[in-house]
């Protein structure tokens, strides 16, 4: 019998992880009694009484499992590392809030019997919040405008895996994951369902738009030269034309001395312009430094705390 892994990261949904693992083995019992199932719950320093309800569902199933993380790892390296610790023959992670539709399940399982090796879906349309989705539509062609990998447009990250591209993510070895990229840019041949995004069923989203921010200088900065680039074109640029306007008010100012005597303001100007357009490119640079200092350090994904129904503790991370 194949064993069929759902990943789960947590962060304060304690209205969610009860409810989500009954529509889980439900969906189980009713579409798919031919697979077994792990499903891996892992919570990154939930502050509520997610982890309460995560060691009860355990105790009483053993098919459900749980990691808890000494603190707060990150929207990235949370689910990645949980998936790392799958043992089913694929893995399918997905959001505790009903955000990604357990009914699309089946369907990834069908696709993946037939041969596919990643099954993702995609986001058509969202009863999110208009802006929130028109942002990240933005977003989203922003990042395959730029990006030297094809990038895939709302797509979250749900989606089926099989075991085979677990092991290449293990492989992979990366301290800071961006797993949509890593889909793109090393996944195997892919099989994209369309779907429509429910809203939350409960609780209140952690997402904001500092970690919108947070994805895309990751995603920029990981599969894109274009910001180094724009820089040095840029800096080129304004160096030049910082030249010309020197030498033109030089010229002026010998021809017309009376009248450019007090004139500091264009320098002043000049000045201001500069300074911003430098300080904008130092901090760009920043970020991609900030991405190359993460990957250099090779720390662990994450910390666990603890860990629930795992019959012995994995060194992956």
């Amino acid at each position: 019998m194949k064993t069929i892994s759902i990943v789960v990261p947590c962060y304060n949904e304690e209205e969610n992880v009860r409810p989500l693992a009954d529509a889980l083995r439900e969906m189980f019992g009713r579409d798919l009694p031919g697979y077994a199932y792990e499903i891996i719950f892992i919570d990154n320093d939930s502050k509520d009484s997610t982890r309460d309800i995560i060691r009860s569902m355990c105790a009483e199933d053993k098919g459900i499992k749980g990691i808890f993380n000494a603190k707060n790892f990150g929207q990235f390296n949370s689910p990645y590392y949980a998936m790392l610790q799958s043992t089913g023959d694929c893995t399918i992670l997905m959001a505790a809030d009903f955000q990604d539709p357990v009914e699309m399940i089946p369907k990834y399982v069908q696709e993946w019997e037939n041969g596919y090796k990643i099954v993702i879906g995609i986001k058509k349309s969202s009863q999110e919040n208009k802006f929130m989705y028109w942002l990240r539509g933005c977003y989203y062609k922003l990042i395959k405008k730029l990006s030297d990998v094809e990038q895939i447009e709302q797509f979250t990250g749900f989606g089926l895996y099989d075991k085979r591209f677990i092991q290449v993510l293990r492989d992979l070895d990366d301290p800071t994951p961006f797993l949509r990229g890593i889909v793109a840019e090393l996944g195997f041949r892919r099989k994209e369902i369309p779907y429509e995004q429910p809203k939350r069923r409960a609780g209140k989203t952690s997402n904001n738009l500092y970690r919108l921010f947070d994805a895309a200088m990751l995603s920029i900065t990981s599969y894109t030269k274009v910001g180094l680039r724009i820089a040095t074109i840029a800096g080129c640029g304004c160096a030049g034309i910082s030249m010309l306007v020197a030498l033109i008010y030089l010229v002026m100012k010998l021809i017309y001395w009376d009248r450019f005597a007090a004139g500091m303001a264009p320098l002043l100007i000049g000045m201001c312009f500069l300074g911003s357009i430098q300080l904008f490119f130092i901090g760009l640079v920043g970020e991609y430094i900030l991405t190359i200092n993460a990957r250099v350090m090779k720390r662990p994904l994450v910390v666990e705390e603890e860990r629930l129904n795992f019959e012995e503790h994995s060194d992956e991370k």
